[in-house]
């Protein structure tokens, strides 16, 4: 734990002793139990484990998305637990992209303004330019204006993932990415998801089943029942 606790100011991402339950009465359940990580600053780190491990939970508690129960959690500098809600989504929109396994698109919205979205909510008046040329760089240039039932399952990751790295966040977070998609489109998903994480030096943990994909990472961290079984204290930065 001093260990631990020695590296939180210098993270990416500093979890320290975080417990969190979800429910209420008797359906409460403890999903994530006493978890100490620290993430270096440009490290990408695999987040594996069984389904019902707490994977997809640990990815929102650094997002927060989801609010710990107890223990810190530092994410880019900032202590999570003294940002309102509001506080917390500009924090959010402005250091930390998120990829779902679903995309998570707005379906009345064209590919351009479900990137433009981040940029918009934090004032950016070049939003629209800025998404063309995400977008153009996903190898969809030409889809700009298309809705997203009218692009394919990979078309709809690449939105995704454009969205996510718009704002040039410090910190990528992506939750099974290619869950959805088949195994080709999957490997294409990956390529430009690592290919951006190089280039742009994020900070990365990525959620997933594939023990292959996980091992591309700099770290695998394992959970098991809500705890970490391995990876949880090492550090390392690019």
């Amino acid at each position: 734990m001093q260990e631990a606790l020695r590296a939180d100011s210098n993270a990416a991402i500093s979890l320290i002793g975080i417990d969190l339950s979800l429910g209420r009465g008797v359906s409460r359940v403890h999903i994530l139990k006493d978890i100490t990580l620290n993430i270096g600053r440009g490290e990408a780190v695999g987040l594996v484990g069984p389904s019902g491990s707490g994977k997809s939970t640990l990815l929102m508690v650094m997002a927060g998305l989801e609010r710990a129960d107890t223990g810190t959690v530092t994410v880019a500098g900032e202590r999570l637990a003294a940002l309102d809600e509001d506080a917390l989504a500009v924090f959010r929109g402005r250091n930390v992209g998120i990829v779902f396994q679903s995309f998570h698109l707005i379906p009345t919205m064209t590919a351009l303004e479900n990137v433009a979205v981040p940029l918009e909510f934090a004032g950016a008046r070049d939003a629209n330019e800025r998404a063309a040329r995400e977008l153009a760089a996903m190898s969809l240039g030409d889809r700009l204006h298309h809705y997203p039932a009218q692009l394919s399952g990979g078309e709809q990751q690449r939105v995704a993932l454009a969205r996510a790295l718009v704002a040039d966040p410090a910190i990528l977070l992506a939750d099974e990415p290619t869950g959805n998609l088949d195994e080709a489109t999957g490997a294409e998903i990956i390529e430009l998801l690592f290919a951006n994480h190089r280039q742009r030096r994020t900070t990365l943990a990525l959620v997933t089943h594939d023990a292959a994909l996980a091992a591309r990472c700099d770290r695998v961290v394992k959970l098991r029942s809500g705890r970490l079984e391995s990876g949880q204290y090492q550090t390392a930065a690019i």
